[in-house]
């Protein structure tokens, strides 16, 4: 590996995990927990109507789309006012949502590259989403664990990528990023000057419409520390 890199940060959803079982049983449990206090309310709950909501919100207040957590808990407490209930219910629905949110089942490569690549790199980690490494149980192999949530811009804005650069104390040129996202991570990563690995687990083909210039490209993370290795 170039001597020049000198830190590695990383997406989570589909990369350290899959998503969708995950969102699939944080909206169950949901549901579940409407049913169980409020069934009146449940009666009319479905995920795909909440997601029309948050969609709308989204259109309505561009400058926060980004912010996951607002969108879900504004577009319920809005939903909830809707049916005539009250609005504090979103707050405790949102809880069992995100408890769920945080039960992942980890890709059997992720805990030995995290330590492998700990070892000779500091480590840090930015998502879109808010999935919560700490909770997760992931934060100890991290210098920094961030989202668009909290910096205020998403990927695949470049000021997302310097933001992890500047706090790591690094120069972009010298921050890794590794994603499945060919949009998002990979060409994200390269337009704001940082280098990009490609994690392609599923063997999908790059998209046409884009060039792809990453730097790896591997499917899983131990195969990235192997190549890491290889180039010193």
């Amino acid at each position: 590996m170039p001597a020049e890199v000198r830190a590695l940060c990383f997406d989570l959803d589909d990369t350290f995990w899959a998503v969708r079982p995950v969102l699939v049983r944080a909206e169950q449990r949901m549901s579940d927990f409407l049913q169980g206090r409020h069934p009146e309310l449940a009666r009319g709950y479905s995920s795909d109507a909440l997601f029309e909501w948050r969609r709308a919100l989204a259109a309505e207040v561009p400058a926060r789309a980004h912010d996951m957590t607002w969108l879900r808990t504004e577009a319920l407490r809005r939903w909830i006012v809707a049916q005539g209930h009250d609005p504090k219910i979103a707050d405790h629905a949102f809880e069992v949502f995100i408890a769920a949110r945080n039960e992942v089942e980890l890709y059997p490569d992720v805990l030995p590259a995290l330590r492998a690549l700990g070892a000779r790199y500091r480590l840090a980690t930015l998502s879109n989403g808010n999935a919560d490494v700490h909770r997760i149980g992931l934060g100890a192999h991290f210098s920094l664990c961030t989202n668009a949530e909290r910096i205020g811009t998403p990927k695949p804005q470049a000021a997302a990528f310097h933001h992890v650069a500047h706090e790591l104390g690094v120069e972009a040129h010298e921050l890794l990023y590794v994603g499945d996202d060919p949009l998002l991570d990979v060409e994200g990563a390269r337009a704001a000057g940082c280098r990009a690995a490609w994690l392609n687990r599923a063997a999908r083909a790059w998209p046409a419409e884009l060039e792809c210039r990453a730097d790896f490209v591997v499917s899983d993370l131990v195969e990235l520390v192997a190549q890491l290795s290889d180039r010193g």
